[in-house]
């Protein structure tokens, strides 16, 4: 049964959301493109960051999903696909702190020691973290990972190599994923807190990616972790990991909503102003349909998150739901930037405009976190045990 229930609370912090970043985020959209054109860094300067903190502080938006007991709001996921939306609507790169992206994985399985020490400033904003899950040869295919831990003692010593992991400088500890056992598929996997600096621990590349991104490559080579670093217990770490990544699946269908609500009302506003051959744009049947078939998609993909949202806030698996939102969102918000795209014409496909950013980040979310074939594979394979 379709479950679409948003409080009102919900909405309001939705609506507060809105207008911080109208207010604060989409007046900084002129310099931060103007410093990706020129080849410089996608991001905010310090300068930037600073007062739009300030801001966050100011309006209690600040831990939003952490815990009461950390300081935070403990908002549930239907209320936080709500935030998500509205902050996607701006290339403005900015996350309301904490950037919480692997907070409910250690909230799961995390010891009291553990809590105390990594969970608990993670959540007030006081430390940063970054997952390791692929590798070289098994980047879609997590099971498959290679990179060996070895007990020695109190220690588990580590060998392998990860990459397309994002924001490892700034991150001050990294879970790393394992083979801690033999075994097929997830059978034997397990994670790990590595701090930043530990011994063996190298940042071996930085690899530029599409949209202004960066994502690294690393090497574990004899790197010694304490056994009180193992989170959650020897070869469970799959199934932890694995709600980390449906709750980001999650996530990235409602960026793909703000993504593609931008675009579209950025199609609109130009339709209606544009003449081409004495007839607006808005008039021509071509434009008509594209927006039309924009506003269906958009509805259906904000249905099909914010169900997925109630379930996940139940305790319910939605991994199923997860892999069918990460490949309806983000086809729908590639076909609806490229049309908006499109319709823009010359000035569609310069640096000038957002949407360029928009398509190039669409374009990666095909790939993390899982690529749309493996989702495909597997939302096929479900149907065909149900109904065959």
């Amino acid at each position: 049964m379709l479950d679409t229930t948003q409080t009102e609370e919900h909405r309001m912090v939705q609506e507060l959301v809105a207008k911080f970043v109208d207010r604060e985020l989409l007046p900084l959209e002129a310099a931060v493109l103007r410093r990706e054109s020129q080849g410089g860094k996608y991001a905010l300067t310090e300068e930037e960051l600073a007062p739009l903190h300030a801001k966050c502080r100011d309006l209690g938006l600040w831990a939003l999903e952490s815990p009461e007991e950390y300081g935070g709001a403990n908002l549930p996921a239907a209320a936080l696909t709500g935030v998500e939306e509205e902050l996607a609507r701006t290339i403005t790169p900015f996350i309301i702190p904490p950037d919480s992206p692997n907070l409910h994985m250690l909230m799961a399985v995390a010891n009291d020691e553990q809590r105390a020490k990594y969970l608990a400033p993670y959540a007030a904003g006081q430390m940063k973290s970054c997952i390791a899950i692929s590798e070289p040869i098994a980047g879609g295919d997590p099971s498959g990972m290679i990179t060996k831990a070895v007990q020695d003692g109190d220690d588990w010593v580590i060998n392998g190599r990860k990459i397309w992991v994002s924001n490892v400088p700034a991150s001050d500890f990294i879970i790393l994923m394992a083979r801690t056992s033999p075994g097929k598929r997830e059978q034997g996997v397990t994670a790990f807190i590595v701090e930043r600096g530990t011994p063996g621990f190298i940042i071996e590349r930085e690899i530029a990616m599409i949209g202004g991104r960066k994502t690294y490559e690393l090497v574990f080579e004899d790197c010694r972790v304490p056994a009180k670093n193992v989170l959650g217990g020897l070869g469970a770490g799959y199934a932890p990991m694995q709600l980390r990544l449906n709750v980001r699946r999650l996530q990235m269908g409602a960026r793909c909503i703000g993504i593609s609500r931008r675009a579209l009302e950025m199609m609109c506003a130009h339709a209606k102003q544009r003449v081409t051959f004495g007839v607006p744009l808005a008039d021509r049947q071509a434009i008509q349909w594209w927006i039309a078939d924009a506003t269906m998609k958009i509805h259906a993909c904000r249905l099909m998150v914010q169900d997925a949202a109630a379930r996940l806030d139940r305790g319910e698996n939605v991994k199923d739901v997860a892999s069918m939102i990460k490949v309806y969102g983000t086809e729908m918000a590639t076909e609806i930037v490229d049309r908006a795209m499109q319709t823009h014409g010359a000035m569609g496909v310069t640096k000038e405009l957002p949407l360029q950013l928009f398509a190039q980040q669409v374009r990666l979310m095909r790939v993390y976190e899982g690529p749309t074939e493996v989702h495909m594979m597997a939302i096929a394979k479900r149907t065909l045990k149900e109904l065959g």
